[in-house]
Parts: structure tokens; C-alpha cells; sequence
């Protein structure tokens, strides 16, 4: 596996050489005026779908949920939402801070 850099040009008229170097796990970088703007990567294969995982996975989450409700009492779908929205407030607080901080 390699890389490699070409024009713009050279990229539109050998564009199936250059895919096929992708298929074969090589990076190609486009380049407009010698900076790059674009690159060619082989695609990565999708892992596959694993329904057993997916249904102990499922099970578990059943089984701590249970858990809660015994020791705390039922959740109602209103917390779930208060909580992802809290969650979601408190990451942008922290991306917010981070972008405005003094270096």
C-alpha cells in the first residue's frame, strides 16, 4: 500500500487507473494548482451485522433497566429526554468553552 499525488488534470483523464489503485488499498492525492484538495481511499468493508450480539446486548440493557426500576423506582420517558438534553447542553458548554479558551 502506497500513496501518491496527482494534478487535477492527469486525475480526470486517468481516473480509472487511479480508483483501481484505491481498490487495491492505495491513497491518491488530487492536487489543484500543487495543493491538495481532494484524496482517493479504498472504501472500508462495513463490519458484518451480528444479531446474536445485538440481542444479548439488548437483553443486558433489559436486565440493568430492571435493576434501576427495583431500586429507584420506574423511569418515565420525560427523565430520558431531561437527560439527553442535559448531556447535550453540557458537551456543547464544554466544545464552547474549549473554541473560546486563550491560548
Amino acid at each position: 500500500m502506497g500513496s501518491r499525488t496527482v494534478g487535477l488534470f492527469e486525475a480526470k483523464t486517468h481516473l480509472s487507473e487511479l480508483v483501481a489503485c484505491a481498490e487495491k488499498g492505495d491513497e491518491v492525492v488530487i492536487t489543484r494548482h500543487n495543493k491538495p484538495v481532494a484524496k482517493l481511499v479504498p472504501v472500508q468493508a462495513e463490519p458484518s451485522f451480528d444479531y446474536q450480539k445485538r440481542m444479548r446486548a439488548v437483553k443486558q440493557m433489559q436486565k440493568i433497566a430492571a435493576q434501576a426500576a427495583a431500586q429507584y423506582g420506574p423511569i418515565t420517558i420525560e427523565e430520558v429526554v431531561d437527560w439527553i438534553r442535559e448531556g447535550r447542553d453540557e458537551r456543547g458548554d464544554r466544545i464552547l468553552d474549549a473554541a473560546t479558551r486563550k491560548r
